[in-house]
C-alpha cells in the first residue's frame, strides 16, 4: 500500500522530463512565437526592447483562480501601461477559447495559445498535479527575467507582485 501511495504521489507532483529548469532572474527570455486570441502571431524576439513584459502562465480559461488572476491584471492594466509594460497571458487553450475569455471579462491584453505547452516548458513552469502551473515573469527592456512569482491559489497576488516590480523598473 505504501508503494502505491508513493507511486501516485510521484506521478502527481513530477515534472515532465521535457521541462527545462525554471528561468531565474537574469536569464534571457526564450524566443518564441505563438498565436494570440485573434489568430495573429506574436514573436517575442521582435518585442525585446519595446516594452517591459509581464508574462503570466495560467492553467485554464474561465476557471475560478485563473479568472480572478486575469481580472486582477485587467483592473491594473492602466498602471501597467503607464509604467511602459505589456501583459501577456499564456496557456494551452485554443486561440478561440482565449477570444471568448477575453470578451467575457473584457481583458485588454494579449492571450497566447501554447497548445503543446512548449513555451511553458521553455520557461520551466512546473506542473501541479495534472494541471499546468501558474507562474508570472517580468521581462525587462534588455530581454532579461527581472522577476518570477509562483503561486497556484493566489491568482490576484501575481498582478500585485508584478506591478510593483514593473513600477520599480520604470523608476530606474
Amino acid at each position: 500500500m505504501k508503494y502505491i501511495l508513493s507511486t501516485i504521489a510521484t506521478l502527481l507532483f513530477s515534472v515532465s522530463p521535457m521541462a527545462q529548469k525554471p528561468l531565474n532572474v537574469g536569464d534571457a527570455v526564450p524566443n518564441f512565437s505563438l498565436k494570440d486570441q485573434n489568430g495573429k502571431i506574436f514573436n517575442m524576439k521582435d518585442e525585446i526592447g519595446k516594452h517591459i513584459y509581464v508574462i503570466y502562465f495560467y492553467p485554464k480559461d474561465e476557471s475560478m483562480v485563473c479568472t480572478k488572476e486575469a481580472c486582477a491584471f485587467r483592473d491594473s492594466f492602466n498602471d501597467y501601461t503607464k509604467a511602459g509594460a505589456q501583459v501577456i497571458g499564456i496557456n494551452g487553450g485554443t486561440f478561440e477559447s482565449h477570444k471568448k475569455f477575453e470578451e467575457h471579462y473584457k481583458l485588454p491584453f494579449v492571450l497566447l495559445s501554447d497548445p503543446d505547452n512548449l513555451v511553458n516548458k521553455m520557461f520551466g513552469v512546473k506542473k501541479v498535479m495534472f494541471m499546468s502551473g501558474r507562474q508570472t515573469f517580468v521581462v525587462d527592456l534588455k530581454g532579461k527575467i527581472a522577476f518570477s512569482y509562483t503561486s497556484m491559489m493566489e491568482g490576484t497576488e501575481h498582478s500585485k507582485q508584478a506591478l510593483a516590480v514593473v513600477q520599480s523598473l520604470k523608476a530606474k
